[in-house]
Formats: C-alpha cells, sequence, structure tokens
C-alpha cells in the first residue's frame, strides 16, 4: 500500500516552472563558470585521457540524477534534496541534509559570483578588487534577487534567457573547434592509473553538479511527478554532451599545452582558431555563464531557508511569502546577503574545494532517502516515476559516491566530520529550546 500524503505544509506559492523551466534552470546551474577553467585541470592530471573522467563523472552523475528523480517525484515540497531526505528519515537526518545542502549551494553561489568577478577584472581591471569589485558584486546581486522576488515566473525567464546566452559561446567553440583538432592529440596515449581518475572526477563533480540547486523550488514545479524526471534526464544528456565536446576540442586544438592554460584554457584555445575575436568571446562567455548561473541560484536556492523555517529550523520571519509576489521574499534577501559576503570575500578555487566534499555526502544522504521513499512507497502527488529494478539505483549510487569520496584527503573528512558535529548540536539544542517552550 502507498504510504498516505502528509499534509500539505506549504502556503502561497504557486506552481509555475513547468518541463522547459526545469530543463533549463538545471542546464543553467550546472553549466557554471567552472567548465570555462576545468579542462586544463582534468588535462594536467590525467594528460590526454582527460575525457575518460568525464565520461566516468558522467556515468555517476547519471545514477545520482536518478536518484533525484525518483525520489523527487515522489516528495513534492519545497527544499529539494533537503526535503527528500526529511520525509525519508525524519527531522534530525533531514536537518543535517539541510546543513550540507545549504553549505554546498552557499559555497556554490560565492565561488561564481568570485569568478565572475575575476572574469570582469581580466577585462576591466579596475573592478578587479577593493570597493570596485564589491559594489559590482552587489549590483549584480541585488538585481538577481529584486527579479526573483517579483515572481518565480519573472525570474524563470531571466533564467532562461542568460542559459541560452551561456551556451552560444561554448557551442561555437565546439562548432568551429572541432574542424582545427589534430586526431593524435586525443588519441588515448596509456590507460590512466585509477587513483588519477579517481581524483579528477572528485574534481569534476563540481562541473556536474547544479542539478540539486535547480530542484529546491520544488513547491512551486507543476505535476513534479513528470516534470522532475523529464527534466533532470534532457538536462543531463545536454550538458554530458557539451562537456565531452568541449575538452576533446580543447585538448585536440592545444594538446599538452592545455594544462599549461589553467587561467582560461579555452579562450586560449578559441584564440588559436578565431584569432582575438575568439578570445574575448570565451572571456565574455565565461562571465555571461557565471551571471547565469548566479541568476538561477537565487531563483532556488533560497527555497532551503524556506524550507528551514516552514519546519521550524529558523524563525517563521524566513518563510514569508510576499503577499503580492508570492515569493519567500525574506529568504531571498538573506540568501542573496550571504552569497554577495562570500564572493566578495574569497576565490573561486578555495570555494568549490570547500564545497565538494559536502555535495558528495549529501548525495549520499540522498541516495539512501530515495530507496527509503520507493520501499515505503511514498506519493505526494500523482503517479511516481518508476521502473523495474529501480531499488538497485540508489544502492549502486551509493557505492560510485563512496568510490569518490574515496579520494578525498583525510583533511576533508575532517572538516565534514566538525560539520556533522556542531549540527547535532545545533539540532539538539533547538530540541530542548523548543520543549521549554512548550513546557511553558
Amino acid at each position: 500500500m502507498p504510504s498516505p500524503s502528509p499534509e500539505p505544509r506549504e502556503s502561497g506559492l504557486i506552481r509555475a516552472i513547468g518541463i522547459p523551466g526545469l530543463t533549463a534552470s538545471i542546464i543553467n546551474t550546472t553549466v557554471g563558470a567552472g567548465i570555462f577553467v576545468l579542462p586544463a585541470t582534468v588535462a594536467g592530471t590525467l594528460g590526454g585521457a582527460a575525457p575518460i573522467a568525464f565520461v566516468l563523472c558522467a556515468i555517476a552523475m547519471g545514477l545520482i540524477v536518478t536518484c533525484f528523480a525518483l525520489a523527487g517525484s515522489r516528495v513534492s515540497l519545497s527544499g529539494g534534496l533537503y526535503s527528500y531526505v526529511e520525509v525519508a528519515f525524519g527531522p534530525y537526518v533531514g536537518f543535517l541534509a539541510g546543513v550540507l545542502f545549504f553549505i554546498t549551494i552557499t559555497l556554490g553561489a560565492a565561488s561564481v559570483g568570485a569568478a565572475f568577478a575575476g572574469a570582469i577584472a581580466f577585462a576591466f581591471p579596475a573592478l578587479g578588487s577593493g570597493f570596485n569589485r564589491t559594489a559590482l558584486l552587489l549590483c549584480v546581486f541585488a538585481l538577481f534577487a529584486s527579479v526573483n522576488i517579483l515572481g518565480v515566473r519573472s525570474g524563470t525567464r531571466l533564467m532562461g534567457t542568460l542559459t541560452i546566452i551561456k551556451l552560444v559561446p561554448l557551442l561555437i567553440f565546439v562548432a568551429v573547434g572541432a574542424f582545427f583538432v589534430r586526431p593524435e592529440l586525443i588519441a588515448l596515449p596509456v590507460w590512466p592509473g585509477g587513483n588519477a581518475v579517481g581524483q579528477s572526477v572528485l574534481l569534476l563533480i563540481f562541473a556536474f553538479s547544479g542539478i540539486e540547486i535547480a530542484l529546491a523550488p520544488s513547491g512551486e514545479i507543476k505535476n513534479p511527478a513528470r516534470t522532475v524526471p523529464r527534466a533532470i534526464f534532457s538536462a543531463l544528456l545536454v550538458t554530458t554532451t557539451l562537456y565531452i565536446a568541449i575538452q576533446l576540442v580543447a585538448q585536440g586544438v592545444l594538446g599538452p599545452d592545455l594544462a599549461n592554460f589553467t587561467g582560461a584554457p579555452l579562450a586560449e584555445g578559441a584564440t588559436r582558431f578565431l584569432g582575438n575575436f575568439g578570445r574575448s568571446l570565451m572571456l565574455i562567455g565565461g562571465a555571461i555563464s557565471a551571471l547565469g548561473f548566479i541568476s538561477g541560484d537565487i531563483l532556488a536556492s533560497p527555497r532551503i531557508i524556506y524550507a528551514f523555517s516552514r519546519d521550524g529550523f529558523l524563525p517563521r520571519l524566513f518563510g514569508r511569502v510576499h503577499p503580492r509576489f508570492r515569493t519567500p521574499y525574506v529568504a531571498i534577501i538573506t540568501y542573496t546577503l550571504i552569497g554577495l559576503i562570500g564572493a566578495a570575500s574569497s576565490t573561486f578555487e578555495q570555494l568549490a574545494v570547500l564545497s565538494n566534499i559536502a555535495l558528495l555526502m549529501l548525495y549520499l544522504f540522498c541516495s539512501a532517502a530515495t530507496w527509503e521513499l520507493i520501499r515505503r512507497d511514498v506519493r505526494q502527488e500523482g503517479e511516481p516515476f518508476r521502473f523495474r529494478g529501480q531499488k538497485a539505483v540508489p544502492i549502486m549510487a551509493a557505492i560510485v559516491i563512496g568510490w569518490i569520496l574515496w579520494h578525498a584527503t583525510w583533511r576533508e573528512f575532517a572538516a565534514a566530520s566538525v560539520v556533522f558535529v556542531l549540527t547535532t548540536l545545533l539540532y539538539f539544542i533547538r530540541q530542548i529550546a523548543t520543549g521549554r517552550r512548550a513546557a511553558a
């Protein structure tokens, strides 16, 4: 028997995001600034075998996002992965997952904001530091916050427009660069070692992540049981194809030199076959890509703060919905300020490394939650997405995530352990305080 649907816990939000909007949102939050720099980093580790890491990462993400599709078709509350875990395992485990989710998305937004500032500074050095850099980021974050407060439809339209614009430079890079690829430069010289591949996949998770961000406004997705799976798989197919094509063209044009251009490898590659126009196009494309990510992130990620307020982990103030625009405006403003502070004070590389372990731990929580939701046959909104052998998917996903995590450092695991301990203390302090207020 299906598990009965819980009482509705959300009010005021409207379901306005369909398959095209969610697909665009996933592509937008996945194709961020990372793909403009990561090809060189992976080539530095694996050389000509770098495309293998992209393929393996895509396979791993295929298992992980299938878990998202299975869980997202059964749980339709705002909060995305946090809500999937909370419904499956209760408030404590849900809170742990929610904190991991919040750490991941805030570090992601701050890192891409920092990358945007760096790209602009490359063309306009005066905007690269100090007050000017902060003022630039303030204008960008404030603009996107305002648009998203005005309505989920306006935020989705802006995000969709930026998604199309940001893909144009990358498609030009692939389409034109393919004619300049030298086959001998993309031939696999020797099968790489497992440790090098694992480290590269661990790094590339950042480039493939973002789907979880786009799923955060689940309470505003139309017919989630149908929309979530279709949008997820469509977006993953697009991004995987694009990423592998970009890596092949970059390697096929630059060869071993690709690893030397860690700052702007695609810009250097485009210079080889399009001259200065190509370089400018890719630098502008990197900036627009970062803008698109920030836009989509501010559309989706504040729903985590809203969900925390809905479930009593934050004051009710953070769950307020604007009476006219029907958006969680306090959560949007709060999240925007946090992202702005992080972007103004850190660099892309620092933040990207910090977010990966939290992200993988979150994926592990979601894999376990997916298995539990299937076992209990939880249904909140229509017939869920299902197929034969579906219970095996979260198990395989957990094994793959474990393999990727095996290549992390002990320092990164120690940082994750500190997060779990502090989160547990916060949870039980809140429980004690709530119990005392109830007794009073």
